[in-house]
């Protein structure tokens, strides 16, 4: 069962989209947050997906949703009789997941909730993938480095350089790039 947050700016009251949601079997936390009170609810709560109900998101909630998005990214769809096309950019990239214009009709909430969460699954699987390519990354350009350095101060070749990292590895029992940071380290000491 997913925990629902909901979060508004606003004076209207949101009983209605509270009692759709536990309906369709969200499990609703107690209470509305503020968009100032969204990243210590989120710390304290730990909801599963955020609803954000305005008239018009303020800048002061687009910054608290993408402090959020940075430290613990959740689905975020959001509601709003706004429909400036640069206010929706600046939502999607403060971490939106889906933005609702107007007219929330309680049959669309559950398939709108199921695509956010596919998008935000998607998105996800993403962020880690390009997060490993850039560790992969860094630590190639490590073992270059490493490298050169052996090559440079034991006039190796470079077949050889990395033969004498991956003995060293293998003799150690750790990653290579492990070796590279190191010897790097070495030599960043004696500069």
């Amino acid at each position: 069962m997913l925990r629902v947050l909901l979060v508004t700016d606003t004076d209207k009251p949101i009983g209605d989209l509270r009692d759709t949601l536990a309906r369709l079997g969200y499990d609703m936390l107690a209470g509305t947050a503020t968009p100032q009170a969204l990243h210590r609810t989120v710390e304290s709560e730990r909801p599963d997906v955020i609803i954000v109900d305005t008239e018009s998101p303020s800048r002061d909630t687009l910054e608290q949703l993408a402090v959020m998005n940075a430290t613990a990214p959740r689905p975020v769809l959001m509601f709003s009789h706004d429909a400036n096309q640069q206010l929706i950019r600046d939502a999607v990239g403060a971490g939106v997941t889906a933005y609702l214009v107007e007219g929330l009709a309680t049959e669309r909430l559950a398939p709108i909730l199921e695509v956010a969460l596919a998008r935000f699954a998607q998105e996800s699987q993403l962020r880690e993938r390009l997060a490993q390519a850039e560790n992969e990354l860094a630590e190639r350009k490590l073992i270059d480095r490493a490298k050169r350095l052996l090559m440079d101060q034991q006039n190796l070749t470079e077949p050889a350089a990395y033969a004498n990292l991956r003995k060293r590895a293998m003799n150690q029992g750790v990653k290579l790039a492990e070796i590279a940071r190191a010897i790097v380290a070495s030599a960043d000491l004696l500069k």
